[in-house]
């Protein structure tokens, strides 16, 4: 995913970046360096060497920092990119007990009623096109229990 524009917003002390997703916004205290009213931003664009998933600053004292996208989706807890992260850590521990297992690849895609390339996209950490009940199901025929806690953030 692209970044469409990014502007520093100096009133609220923070950067407004727009994507395909909408526009978040991530505030200067949370980049490194931090820009600030005695080291201003002189500088900001989008960055070509990141394909354009992240934008850098220049501060008037010469310091230069990057922010990825993905560490604005993060901050904003976009809910697209928190079932993204969901999936990874899934992924994650799925192939650390592919791994482990002494059931073959073959009996798994059986159990699981899949076929070879989709056994092989469900345990892609970058295919994000995969839903989490497959993922469950994976687990599951690896031997696995999985927990879902709901918590109250202010509490946790």
């Amino acid at each position: 995913m692209k970044i469409a524009s990014v502007k520093a917003n100096n009133r609220r002390h923070a950067f407004e970046v727009t994507c395909v997703k909408g526009e978040f916004v991530f505030p200067y205290e949370k980049a490194d360096p931090q820009p600030g009213k005695d080291d201003p931003i002189v500088e900001l664009f989008i960055d070509p060497e990141s394909a354009s998933e992240g934008f850098r600053y220049v501060l008037a004292s010469g310091a230069d920092g990057c922010v990825l996208l993905d560490w604005v989706l993060d901050y904003s807890e976009e809910p697209g990119s928190m079932r993204d992260l969901l999936l990874h850590n899934l992924t994650v521990q799925a192939l650390d007990r592919l791994e482990a297992t002494r059931i073959s690849k073959r009996e798994i895609i059986r159990r699981l009623g899949i076929s070879p390339a989709q056994f092989y996209r469900l345990i892609d950490p970058t295919n994000y096109r995969k839903s989490v009940d497959k993922m469950l199901s994976l687990l599951q025929v690896l031997g696995c229990e999985v927990d879902l806690a709901v918590r109250d953030r202010r509490s946790a």
